[in-house]
């Protein structure tokens, strides 16, 4: 018997996925739970199990294709006696049953049941969305003709989804097709204007024209080199020329991206995944809270000789403790003394939300754009735990394995733009947050020490927060019990 497997909503409410690879072929034989394949959704790889044992009948889409959810993905052989005697699926598959992932249904009903309860039995069911309905005696399972047997939904794998990716909630971002007109639709086509950026700074309002006019003339196009313009060595372009400024890359390197389209002097790469989502989302925060950012130079060589001094302790062999960890033992401390940057602006219920817990952000860039994954109640780590979860953060986010679940629910973010060699910034907040600090770069610096000029370690960090939350006095204290943590370690005993 042959089932067909639609890709299921992953739990994040997106309406696509792009395959990044397959792990079976046709003819391979796959067990339950048994990964076959990676998708790429707006937030993360994840990678799908399968739902039968069985064989791979086929694959429906290639490495490359964005896939709608629900669409089909993989055709199962799951055996059987005959076509019209289905195998039951596995033991595990039926005791793990529930809503789950989509996969064709079509009950047999009564004879004399109502058409509308016969076609609502044959609606696909996706993860998240309950189990199909069915009445209370359990229906008989039957094979549609041409041999294609379809599996009740009562024997839909649920646990077939990555375990730790689950829905937590409505996202505020325009992540289903933007509101608008067809005209609307060509005019922003033609402008070059991408409708999902155009409707994240304009959240629950239908597109018009003049939202993407608007949008259009707030960014102007960047004019491409004409074909028949010399050819710059390395990638450069000659100063007061207008184009593309490309730089080199190494000869192992490919410069046209495999979804990319090139051209004799462009690349052209589809918006989408990780970089669509990062978009909509700073066009949305960039649009509707108002930022402010206020900086501070301080020094913190005494933080760096607690560093030196733990890295000779043998209790904390294995563990690997810098600077970043102390800025967030430090932030987490300073945002019990300033609650208004641990708080959300709901503009829908008209309210203050103030958290009493701090799900730390950390912001990671990794091949495929930047992300920020969630240390969950970072404030009742101590700075070891700390230190390991934004090791363990970091190394996850690198491999592109960070679940969709674990980038949301953040009250407050830390970017560390000092691995750049960036010495400060106004870095946007990310939606539904009243603050992100960036941390700069750690230099060896001539400065004042007790009267006298000495070179010492010096950072400046910049603190970005929405005004409508957070008064200019609240930022200073804030940032000023950073600083003090930082300068002084062990005022960090007297915080509470």
């Amino acid at each position: 018997m042959i089932a067909e497997f639609l890709l299921p909503d992953l739990g994040e409410g997106l309406p696509e996925a792009e395959i990044v690879q397959w792990h079976v072929a046709e003819g391979d034989t796959v067990t339950l739970n048994q990964t076959i394949a990676e998708v790429e959704t707006a937030k993360a790889i994840v990678e799908i199990p399968s739902p039968y044992a069985g064989t791979v009948q086929g694959l429906h889409a290639a490495a490359g294709d964005v896939v709608e959810v629900g669409s089909p993905l993989v055709s199962f052989d799951l055996g059987g006696t005959d076509a019209g005697t289905p195998a039951a699926p596995p033991a595990e598959a039926t005791r793990e049953a529930g809503a789950g992932l989509a996969v064709e249904t079509v009950t047999e009903a009564p004879l004399d049941a109502p058409a509308d309860d016969i076609a609502a039995r044959a609606t696909p069911n996706l993860v998240g969305y309950g189990a199909a309905p069915a009445s209370g005696n359990r229906p008989k399972r039957r094979a549609r003709g041409g041999g294609t047997a379809v599996i009740d939904s009562d024997h839909a794998v649920r646990e077939a989804a990555p375990h730790d990716v689950v829905k937590t909630g409505p996202i505020d971002l325009p992540l289903e097709r933007p509101r608008s007109t067809p005209p609307v639709r060509k005019l922003a086509k033609d402008l070059g204007v991408d409708l999902v950026l155009v409707a994240a700074a304009h959240p629950g309002e239908m597109v018009t024209r003049g939202h993407v006019e608007e949008f259009a003339a707030r960014t102007p196009a960047m004019p491409e080199v004409a074909a028949s313009a010399p050819a710059h060595p390395g990638g450069t372009v000659a100063r007061g020329q207008v184009g593309e400024v490309t730089a080199s890359a190494p000869a192992s390197m490919s410069t046209v991206p495999p979804t990319g389209r090139s051209g004799d002097r462009v690349t052209r790469t589809p918006i989408r995944g990780v970089r669509k989502h990062t978009a909509a989302a700073m066009v949305q925060s960039a649009f509707t809270a108002p930022h402010a950012t206020t900086f501070l130079t301080l020094d913190v060589t005494a933080t760096t000789e607690l560093l030196a001094s733990l890295k000779t302790d043998r209790a904390l062999d294995g563990h690997r403790i810098g600077v970043l960890a102390i800025v967030a033992k430090a932030v987490c401390l300073a945002l019990g003394r300033t609650p208004a940057l641990n708080a959300k602006w709901d503009e829908a219920a008209g309210e203050i939300v103030e958290h009493h817990y701090v799900n730390l952000g950390i912001a990671a860039a990794t091949d495929r754009g930047l992300v920020v994954p969630v240390i969950p109640d970072a404030d009742r780590l101590d700075l070891v735990d700390l230190a390991d979860a934004i090791a363990e953060l970091a190394a996850t986010a690198r491999a592109g394995r960070t679940a969709p679940a674990a980038m949301t629910g953040g009250t407050f973010s830390i970017t560390n733009v000092g691995v750049f060699g960036v010495d400060a910034g106004t870095p946007i907040l990310n939606p539904g947050e009243a603050g992100i600090l960036a941390v700069g770069a750690l230099r060896r610096t001539p400065w004042e020490h007790h009267g006298e000029i000495a070179l010492r370690d010096v950072l400046t960090l910049s603190l970005s927060f929405d005004h409508r939350l957070v008064d200019g006095a609240e930022a200073a204290r804030f940032l000023t019990d950073v600083a003090g943590v930082l300068r002084e370690p062990g005022r960090a005993m007297l915080l509470r």
